[in-house]
């Protein structure tokens, strides 16, 4: 596995590679508050095995990444430009590509789960040429549809954990809320890598402004529509967090774009089905082959 430090102007974007050096490159867009840890080692075993090289990186203000807070007070212009101190899910996005760029990829395969699929979708829209394909899994185009149960914003909007075994707890507590009814959880996994992630960064007032980011995007389904990229979304019909509606509508906005519904999957990636979705990316990037054939 290869590990790097991508730059966007003032920004640092931590990532992490692993495939074959040949292999047909695939970027991770990870959720909100979770580190690039969060991708199981088994979900990217299979794409590798399917001849992907996988990269995944930390967003802005989680993990090794840089927090808004270590770039000092925002000057006036900025204050006036985004109305607020934080950032847009635009900037998110062009941390992305930095990470293209950084690893020499003129394009990549783009899959995105919750704020990471808002994320890819955005980098789709905005950067057309750096896509071969879209796969959106647990998201929305728009804050507005798809918006949580009230008992997972509830378990969303704990307030910060105080110590590492708490924040541990805090994880498994959320994905019981959140995690797929008709699925065994691995809670001794998410205590693992959410004790790795308290270790490497803790920053709740970096979660907040990821979700501030959310909150305030536009919708992109006029965006999504003028896409003409290989598109998969994937959903569970089981999501409390972002319900399924949120699903549907990316799939109905982006011109033939493939709808897969799990039932019983929640706001996570089950064990039982990652071997399914990740075929699934594999056929999506298939299908890009062939098209550039078709246009040879």
């Amino acid at each position: 596995m290869l590990e790097g430090i991508a730059q966007h102007g003032a920004v640092r974007v931590a990532y992490a590679v692993e495939g074959p050096p040949d292999g047909e490159p695939l970027l991770l867009v990870m959720g909100l508050g979770l580190q690039m840890l969060f991708w199981p080692e088994d979900f990217r075993a299979e794409l590798v095995r399917r001849g992907f090289r996988v990269a995944r990186f930390d967003n802005r203000d989680v993990g090794l990444s840089t927090h808004l807070r270590e770039l000092g007070p925002p000057s006036p212009l900025h204050l006036a430009l985004r109305r607020g101190p934080g950032y847009a899910l635009a900037d998110m996005a062009d941390d992305a590509v930095a990470v293209l760029d950084a690893l020499g990829w003129e394009s990549a395969h783009v899959a995105g789960v919750s704020l990471g699929g808002m994320i890819a979708q955005t980098v789709a829209t905005r950067h057309p040429d750096r896509v071969r394909s879209l796969t959106s899994i647990s998201s929305t185009p728009s804050p507005r549809i798809g918006r949580p149960r009230p008992r997972a914003t509830v378990a969303l909007l704990r307030r910060p954990a105080a110590d590492r075994e708490a924040a541990a707890q805090q994880i498994v507590d959320v994905f019981r809320v959140i995690g797929s009814p008709a699925y065994p959880h691995d809670e001794q996994w998410l205590r693992d890598v959410a004790r790795q992630s308290y270790d490497r960064s803790h920053d709740p007032d970096g979660v907040r402004r990821q979700l501030a980011a959310i909150v305030s995007a536009v919708d992109r389904r006029p965006a999504l529509r003028r896409l003409r990229v290989p598109a998969l979304v994937v959903h569970g019909a089981a999501d409390p967090l972002v319900r399924l509606r949120g699903g549907l509508a990316t799939a109905r906005a982006i011109p033939g774009a493939r709808l897969v519904v799990h039932p019983g999957m929640g706001h996570d990636l089950p064990a039982a089905l990652q071997p399914a979705i990740a075929g699934e990316i594999g056929a999506l990037a298939a299908r890009w082959r062939d098209g550039v054939a078709g246009r040879g």
